[in-house]
């Protein structure tokens, strides 16, 4: 027989909570979301319950993402620290600001795993102005303009507009190289990559244009976040074995990726890390490529 109270109490749980997004909307609360979230950072499957069910207990009308996160990353990272540093994937990607020279970095590493070789900060001279360029790839006889749209706050997409400039810009370089055969920068094809959402208009755009377009979860299976799974390209601000000071003193130090502590043994001592530290360091390191 069920109680009263305990009846109420299923009720509350029941109701539907409104909470709002970091863009300012609002939107009903999805525990089937908050599950697949989790269960792609490889979160077991025992966990998955135990953390939604302690972020549905302190669930509040009106809540903001961010603090349901919070909450979710909290809980996660006590339990299972190499799922929590994939859950963190998305924030570590913001937190490789303010500026937007780190992510062009990780956009580079990104071009290398498919082949191609890479150069930044490019000067190509359009037909009425020079551009410069964030990425320029170079694969055999394929030349592609890479644009990076950087983001360090959730809720902010990239939209049509900023298709618009970036086909604007491709197209003017081009018009430039097709009129004088053998001068400028030859581009056969251009890219835009975010670290955020495409708007639905931006990504129609892209696609009418012929722009290969990549944003956090576009296209479908072969977004950001998949891609960052499949090459290995978690961001050193991901881990939870480390400081944001100390993950700041890695970036200053120009070392991107986990993968890169990987491949500098001494790296982690040269920020002030113990070999009692480095080793727990390089243990969660290990942890997230090995448990997915």
């Amino acid at each position: 027989m069920v109680s009263e109270k305990s009846g109420a109490a299923h009720y509350e749980t029941m109701k539907t909570t409104f909470i709002t997004k970091a863009s300012g909307e609002r939107e009903a609360f999805s525990e089937a979301k908050l599950r697949r979230s989790l269960a792609r950072s490889g979160t077991s499957p025992e966990h998955i319950e135990a953390i939604v069910e302690g972020v549905t207990a302190g669930l509040r009308e009106g809540m903001t993402t961010k603090s349901i996160y919070a909450r979710a990353f909290s809980l996660l990272r006590r339990k299972e620290r190499p799922a929590a540093a994939r859950y963190h994937t998305r924030m570590a990607l913001m937190e490789l600001g303010p500026s937007g020279h780190p992510f062009e970095k990780f956009v580079g590493e990104l071009m290398k795993t498919q082949g191609f070789s890479t150069e930044v900060a490019v000067v190509a001279q359009g037909r009425c102005i020079s551009h410069e360029l964030d990425v320029v790839a170079h694969r055999g006889e394929e030349h592609v303009m890479v644009e990076c749209k950087f983001h360090n706050h959730p809720g902010i997409r990239s939209d049509a507009k900023v298709a618009l400039y970036v086909q604007a810009r491709f197209e003017d370089i081009e018009k430039r190289w097709k009129a004088e055969p053998g001068h400028g920068t030859k581009l056969h094809a251009v890219w835009l990559v975010t670290n955020t959402k495409l708007t639905i208009d931006a990504a129609h755009y892209a696609e009418c244009v012929g722009m290969h377009a990549i944003g956090w979860n576009y296209p479908t299976e072969s977004g950001l976040q998949d891609l960052i799974e499949k090459f290995r390209l978690h961001p050193v601000t991901c881990l939870t074995t480390l400081t944001r000071f100390q993950k700041q003193e890695l970036l200053r130090l120009k070392i991107l990726l986990c993968k890169d502590i990987l491949n500098n043994g001494n790296i982690l001592k040269k920020i002030g890390l113990s070999d009692v530290q480095a080793n727990k360091v390089l243990e969660e390191i290990h942890n997230i490529y090995a448990s997915k």
